[in-house]
């Protein structure tokens, strides 16, 4: 999506950035729409482990289709968001060291990324915990037949979701395409997601987000002290997934999810 949207800014049309997204968000909800109308419905009641691999095979889907139509190369975005270290959190964190130290160097964009990413976060928990149709998605999550059974539309719910997804994934595209540039590995950074909802639990908001700054700050950590003088560095990638191996032997549920406990 975030690949659509820019060729849409700078080589298609050369349509305004601010257009751009809002052209791309309307693309993700008519192909919510089409997905639910020739996968989704057709999965009503299976297994959970059939929808992941089924949304697997679509997420293959869409990056080869993207590749056919507008090739593999990265393209670079721009939306206007200043980058470059912030000369204001340098100035205001000099004093914390010595002679030698200048403060702490933050980019622009990531601190923008950051307020963009606390808002997301804000408004989904906000949607999910406080409205009608937030309330509704998590019932559907907790289980398909008791929500029809109250007569929650299936069909509405996932096109409601997959727009929402869509929509987060654009945002998260920019941000990251803004700084290192669009391209489809941009896709391998979302499995990181799998294991911050390991270590958060799958059914917690506040656990993917301290889950998030757990394995961020960690993979930093343990590169710096362990990775690097003992391990010959390269220790960054690969962290994040065993320590959710851990947890999945130790703790399933991760930190604040709930365990289930299925009855016979």
């Amino acid at each position: 999506n975030a690949i659509f949207g820019t060729n849409l800014h700078h080589f298609g049309w050369h349509v305004p950035a601010l257009l751009a997204i809002v052209l791309s968000v309307g693309v993700m909800i008519l192909f919510a729409m089409l997905v639910e109308k020739l996968v989704l419905k057709h999965l009503v009641n299976q297994e959970p482990i059939i929808l992941f691999m089924a949304t697997i095979g679509l997420a293959y889907f869409m990056e080869g289709f993207g590749d056919l139509m507008w090739g593999s190369e990265i393209k670079k975005l721009d939306v206007g968001i200043p980058q470059g270290g912030n000369m204001w959190v340098e100035q205001t964190t000099a004093f914390l060291g010595g002679d030698d130290f200048y403060g702490f160097y933050i980019d622009t964009l990531d601190i923008v990324a950051a307020i963009v990413a606390g808002l997301l976060v804000a408004s989904l928990v906000v949607f999910s915990q406080y409205t009608k149709t937030g309330r509704a998605l998590r019932a559907v999550a907790d289980d398909h037949q008791a929500a029809l059974s109250v007569g929650i539309s299936l069909r509405a719910i996932w096109v409601i979701v997959w727009s929402i997804a869509g929509f987060v994934a654009l945002v998260a595209g920019i941000m990251w395409g803004s700084k290192s540039g669009v391209q489809f590995s941009l896709s391998l950074i979302a499995l990181k997601a799998l294991p911050v909802l390991m270590l958060g639990g799958f059914t917690s908001i506040p656990g993917a987000i301290v889950g998030g700054l757990i394995i961020g700050v960690g993979e930093k950590m343990f590169e710096f002290l362990i990775g690097g003088p003992y391990l010959g560095g390269a220790t960054e990638n690969w962290f994040a997934y065993v320590l959710a191996l851990v947890f999945l032997v130790f703790r399933p549920q991760g930190l604040f999810g709930e365990k289930i406990i299925e009855r016979v």
